[in-house]
């Protein structure tokens, strides 16, 4: 954690974070025209910001693209911020935005892009993400979830469906492409993400990219966030981890 508020002391890493937040998924040169920098200079920031987790990289054939990871500025949210109750505009820096277009996946790049590292084996993570009984110990919008063949539900409390997830493609403890079906909003169009997992040493990393993000999608980013950062707790620790959003003043 240290390495994430070292990243954020320099005003011109928070102005790539802000570029970020403001366009994911730009490439080098996108990011210096926007600062008053050099090219080693913004290579020379990104790569501090890429150390310490808040920028991941995604290579599409000749091109490299940034994405913001807000997995970290996440946990440190939960274990500094949240619990003293600090104003809710904190969390605007988490809500990540994408406006990018595509239909294919081979050919586009993704909306947005979440990258951390789990302390845990790969049979531990792979179940994880697949078993639906395993979401009440880190989904933050719902403890019951149900699998119905390649397909798992997430319920509301009432019982009603929240999001369904239909696994589209299985690379057995590598990877997982599913739909997003939001069923709390009917109306927004069923988009497409991919958990990819890479074992490194005695810890995983997993990466999730989400695709054709609609309009009305923009807070997809938080949601991620958080059920990895509770995914990601659980597992290194045992403690089942729901990192909810906070609620608002007068309901507390």
């Amino acid at each position: 954690m240290d390495s994430v508020f070292k990243a954020l002391a320099d005003p011109h890493r928070r102005d790539l974070l802000d570029a970020l937040r403001r366009q994911d998924g730009q490439s080098l040169s996108e990011l210096q025209a926007a600062l008053p920098l050099s090219r080693f200079g913004v290579a020379k920031h990104l790569g501090v910001l890429e150390d310490a987790g808040l920028v991941t990289r995604v290579k599409r054939g000749r091109f490299t693209d940034h994405y913001l990871n807000a997995v970290p500025l996440t946990e440190a949210l939960a274990r500094w911020i949240e619990p003293y109750a600090v104003a809710p505009a904190v969390l605007g820096v988490l809500d990540l935005k994408a406006r990018l277009e595509g239909t294919k996946m081979t050919d586009t790049k993704p909306d947005y892009v979440l990258r951390t590292y789990i302390r845990c084996t790969q049979d531990a993570l792979w179940e994880a993400l697949t078993d639906a009984d395993a979401a009440a110990n880190y989904h933050p919008f719902t403890p019951t979830a149900v699998r119905d063949g390649d397909t798992i539900v997430y319920k509301l409390p009432d019982g009603a469906d929240m999001l369904i997830c239909r696994e589209m493609a299985k690379t057995p403890k590598t990877r997982i492409e599913s739909e997003f079906v939001p069923k709390w909003a009917p109306d927004i169009p069923v988009s497409r993400f991919v958990w990819t997992i890479d074992p490194q040493g005695d810890a995983c990393r997993l990466t999730l990219e989400h695709y054709d993000i609609p309009p009305g999608g923009e807070g997809y980013a938080e949601g991620w966030e958080r059920l990895t950062a509770g995914l990601k707790t659980w597992l290194e620790t045992g403690t089942p981890t729901r990192i909810t959003a906070p609620q608002p003043e007068e309901a507390r």
